[in-house]
């Protein structure tokens, strides 16, 4: 057991460059990875299952007592990121896959990993926590009704199947993990350190079997749609950032805000992908997995060594336990 807690909290501590480093295996070996594409919507069952089980109660009580920060947090979400996505698409001219890719990426929800993100980065904890996870009980609607009003006129939209789908592999595994804490809390916080090696192992098989599936594309376009990737995530982390500051919240609120616009649920958008378009629809998302931890990393580095708020921010349950990218 103590070996699977070290080895978890490894796992944790390494996850973008685990992320990375599958999406180089993907690119070699990409008829082998290529073959696991069936198995992205029951792995992201399983990790949303897992974040279920880290949620309590509690994290959605600020939604009550900080209403403003968290209506802001989350109107940007489901705003800056949808736009944006469609915005970079068209201006890059993007073939119809990808700018359904683009929007399916900006229309997720927000991806816990960035919860460690905001801690490091010395933000809002309890407002990341919450945001992450009324975005996540939203995505059934908004998601879908987002998708079909921006990417609609590229290619058909079955949004009644994007919420079948939703449903299916993200709101019943969550509510499913939130119940089982619930009943069996003594025994979710003894297997909770072992989320890791679930919850990445999942999301890094998830990204080489994307990446495999679009070996070809990527060598092609690769170019193209990186620079798609990295400017909608930079913008996320932007908007979301000034989104705050226009409404004078605190800085701690700031960052908490623009990471949790900037990292998305990128393992949805994938799944979603390949279940309702074309492997290629789901390459932006395998990308922005990929790069969101990267830059996640970078932005948490820089305000690590600034100040923010006088009360420092409390360490989230799963700061060593990312459960989606």
């Amino acid at each position: 057991m103590a070996f699977l807690v070290t080895l978890a909290g490894f796992v944790g501590r390494w996850f973008g460059v685990l992320v990375l480093a599958s999406a180089v295996v993907g690119l070699l070996a990409a008829d082998q990875t290529a073959q696991l594409v069936t198995w992205v919507n029951p792995l992201l069952g399983v990790i949303m299952f897992g974040m279920g089980l880290t949620l309590r109660p509690a994290d959605f009580k600020i939604v009550a007592t900080r209403p403003q920060a968290a209506l802001v947090g989350v109107l940007a979400q489901f705003v800056v990121m949808p736009l944006t996505g469609w915005g970079l698409a068209m201006a890059l001219q993007l073939p119809p896959e990808l700018v359904v890719g683009m929007v399916l990426v900006g229309s997720a929800p927000g991806g816990t990993a960035s919860n460690v993100i905001v801690y490091l980065a010395r933000g809002d904890v309890a407002l990341s926590v919450a945001m992450t996870s009324v975005s996540t009980l939203l995505a059934p609607l908004l998601t879908p009704l987002l998708v079909l009003l921006l990417a609609g006129s590229t290619l058909p939209v079955d949004a009644a199947g994007l919420l079948t789908s939703i449903l299916q592999v993200v709101l019943v595994p969550v509510v499913l993990g939130l119940v089982v804490r619930l009943l069996f809390a003594r025994l979710v916080e003894r297997v909770l350190p072992l989320l890791p090696l679930v919850s990445v192992g999942g999301i890094v098989v998830v990204v080489a079997a994307v990446v495999g599936a679009n070996a070809d594309a990527l060598l092609s376009t690769g170019a193209l749609v990186v620079l798609a990737v990295v400017l909608h995530n930079a913008a996320g982390l932007t908007l979301g950032y000034l989104a705050a500051w226009a409404v004078r919240l605190p800085e701690s609120a700031r960052r908490a805000i623009s990471v949790e616009v900037g990292m998305q649920n990128s393992g949805l958008a994938a799944a979603l992908a390949t279940t309702h378009f074309t492997p290629l629809a789901a390459l932006p998302a395998a990308l922005f997995s990929v790069w969101h931890n990267i830059a996640g990393a970078l932005v948490a580095g820089v305000w690590s060594r600034r100040p923010t708020d006088p009360a420092p921010p409390n360490p989230p349950e799963s700061a060593e336990k990312p459960t989606a990218s």
